[in-house]
């Protein structure tokens, strides 16, 4: 029987492809490590951090990966937040050792929603220096109760909702239904509220020298519209935007966001996308409502 020994894990050529594979990523790592750490001392010390992502930016991912091991090594990460995983999820009794599918069972990842192969090494990473990963995003099940609830209009300042459904508008390509925009937006504002939640308890056990780093896209970390508007003000915290092909500099420098977060971290371009192609295949393939 004729076999293909490149195909084996044994064979020489295999090993060697697989031991570039790990030097490239680790060498990859080291970069973001060396480019973005002195950005990050520039922050603290706080007791959150929260990073703002675009989810399709490659590049915002291996940032977190990196600042996720920069914080650990200092001993200074309580716990990593992240609205990939519904509130409830939790880390903490995992040993450091485990395998990533052991990891995602005990999640309960969610593949569809969130590609495991963007956030696991930000996960793993946690994992494997002892630090907790939480869940902190609402939970799907609960998201549709959420569209009635008209009290949740008032847990952010008029203006403030005004921006929110805006967002919601233009995040849907214009393609949601007028009368969907305040249930989805009351939607968006209870996922805030589970995210600064989480975070809150998090924040609150963490050691004196430590903080908690939260993963969200970047309007759940927006300081006037997401999160930190739904946190006890003593409870300060440091918020970043990753810009995916966006200016450099501060807030209060030009951006359109002037004062919503501390600092604008500008990033590579994500590859051209058209998201509103998809979203109107989607939309002609389910009705627009809650989504995970």
């Amino acid at each position: 029987m004729n076999i293909d020994q490149t195909q084996t894990p044994s064979h020489p050529l295999r090993r060697t492809l697989l031991l570039g594979a790990a030097l490239s990523w680790a060498a990859s790592l080291a970069r973001a490590s060396d480019e973005w750490t002195p950005r990050l001392d520039a922050l603290l010390p706080t007791r959150a951090l929260l990073l703002g992502e675009q989810h399709d930016a490659s590049e915002h991912q291996r940032i977190a990966r990196a600042l996720v091991q920069t914080l650990a090594d200092r001993s200074a990460l309580a716990a990593v937040v992240l609205e990939m995983l519904p509130a409830g999820s939790s880390s903490a009794q995992l040993p450091r050792d485990s395998t990533e599918a052991a990891v995602q069972r005990a999640l309960g990842w969610n593949e569809g929603a969130w590609p495991w192969a963007a956030y696991g090494p930000v996960v793993m990473a946690a994992v494997q220096a002892g630090v907790p990963v939480l869940g902190g995003n609402l939970p799907a099940q609960q998201m549709r109760a959420q569209m009635a609830r008209s009290e949740l209009d008032g847990r952010l300042a008029p203006a403030a909702l005004a921006e929110q459904q805006q967002l919601m508008r233009q995040g849907h390509c214009g393609l949601l239904p007028e009368s969907q925009i305040v249930p989805m937006t009351r939607i968006q504002i209870a996922r805030d509220l589970s995210l600064a939640a989480t975070l809150e308890a998090a924040m609150r056990q963490a050691g004196p020298q430590q903080l908690v780093l939260m993963l969200s896209g970047s309007v759940h970390a927006d300081k006037r519209l997401g999160v930190p508007a739904h946190l006890p003000p003593e409870l300060a915290v440091r918020s970043v935007r990753l810009l995916a092909g966006g200016p450099s500099g501060q807030a209060g420098q030009g951006s359109q966001n002037e004062g919503l977060f501390d600092a604008h971290w500008p990033t590579a371009p994500a590859p051209p996308t058209d998201h509103c192609a998809a979203l109107r295949e989607h939309f002609r393939q389910r009705p627009p409502g809650p989504r995970p």
